[in-house]
């Protein structure tokens, strides 16, 4: 364990972090620092204190006697002047640390929701730190627990919470906006498919075939209608990725119910077959109307007067048939109902006198001519 001091932006006091995630050492000179936030020793740490619990809470509480455990920490018991050196469970740090805890922040779906470890089958009756310390817990301050899930979490979703949270409990800022299950509402409130890159595809009725694939991701078991996650905002490292970005289906690993109410994975979800159904049949119409509207987009208002597209790249013109003009008649007539048509203003302006310059120069298409250069 590794106890660092140092100064948070924007915080008054110096902050020091007891972190028990990498134990170079073990036993008691590991333990010291946890030991004195329990008033121990010396009490110098002292509460109230900011804890961040990673992982479900197993069901060892239930067990008979303190000797069996499914997780522990540090050996040696509570007491100073024990002699025992029984392994510490988790459990016993957990809730003993909570009354004197300003605030209690589960980072992760295990720590938040129970995760993998509560799914159907396991053995250690895992559970959320909510459902473990009791919908009623508040900390010394008042606070509920404070829920950041993510299976990976987001590193951003996380050091932006805490941060907000200790502004709080320095008085330098309001607490935060935080939902219904203790979750940043700023960062949890909106859902995958709003936000995904390839949502556009959806509504167009086109869909993945397969994990990779370019277009909406539903009917491969993408829950991202669904499910509240800010992954593909912010990205999965360093603000880049993410599931749906990489072509990978979401299977709702932020949300309680991961991952028994979302299995089985990659099967399309029940209810996309009726609104995947519906927007295969009035996206095919959207799609082709786009494609028209794109058609005219793609057009310089000169070309439409001349009625060429002089661009290289183009084997022969395209050709403009009736369809593509009564669309163009209709659509022109919706888009500048009420205010001024700027397409027939521009009919009327005369073509520039030096388009298509090289013909006029006497100069073939296609022969190089030397790049002009200043004199020195």
């Amino acid at each position: 364990m590794k106890a660092l001091d140092g100064l948070a932006p924007a915080l008054e006091h110096r902050a020091r972090l007891a972190i028990a995630v990498l134990l170079a050492r073990h036993g008691e000179i590991s333990f010291a620092a946890f030991k004195e936030q329990l008033e121990l020793t010396d009490g110098s740490l002292g509460a109230p204190y900011v804890i961040v619990v990673e992982g479900s809470v197993p069901d060892d509480q239930a067990f008979p006697s303190e000797i069996g455990y499914f997780s522990a920490m540090g050996a040696g018991g509570f007491d100073p002047e024990s002699d025992t050196d029984q392994p510490n469970r988790v459990t016993d740090w957990l809730w003993k640390l909570a009354p004197g805890a300003a605030a209690y922040i589960a980072i992760g779906t295990c720590a938040t929701w129970g995760g993998i470890p509560a799914a159907a089958g396991n053995i250690t009756g895992s559970m959320s730190l909510t459902d473990f310390l009791g919908k009623d817990y508040r900390s010394a301050l008042g606070v509920p627990v404070v829920n950041i899930p993510g299976c990976s979490p987001l590193g951003d979703n996380f050091t932006e919470t805490v941060a907000a949270v200790l502004l709080f409990l320095q008085n330098l800022a309001p607490l935060p906006k935080f939902d219904e299950l203790g979750r940043p509402a700023w960062l949890f409130e909106e859902t995958v498919h709003r936000h995904c890159p390839k949502a556009g595809y959806y509504e167009e009725g086109v869909f993945a075939e397969e994990p990779g694939d370019n277009e909406c991701l539903v009917e491969i078991g993408c829950w991202g209608p669904v499910v509240q996650c800010n992954i593909v905002e912010r990205g999965a490292i360093n603000h880049m990725g993410g599931c749906m970005v990489a072509g990978g289906a979401c299977i709702g690993c932020t949300m309680p119910g991961f991952p028994d109410k979302y299995s089985p994975f990659y099967k399309a979800p029940p209810g996309s077959a009726i609104s995947g159904g519906l927007s295969k049949i009035y996206g095919g119409g959207i799609r082709r109307l786009r494609r028209l509207s794109m058609k005219q987009g793609n057009r310089e208002p000169l070309w439409d007067h001349t009625g060429e597209t002089p661009s290289g790249w183009v084997d022969k013109a395209p050709k403009t048939g009736s369809v593509d003009k009564a669309n163009t008649f209709f659509y022109k007539k919706l888009q500048y109902h009420g205010s001024v048509h700027q397409g027939k203003r521009n009919h009327k302006q005369p073509l520039p006198a030096s388009r298509d310059i090289l013909s006029k120069k006497g100069i073939a298409p296609n022969q190089g001519t030397g790049v002009p250069r200043e004199r020195v």
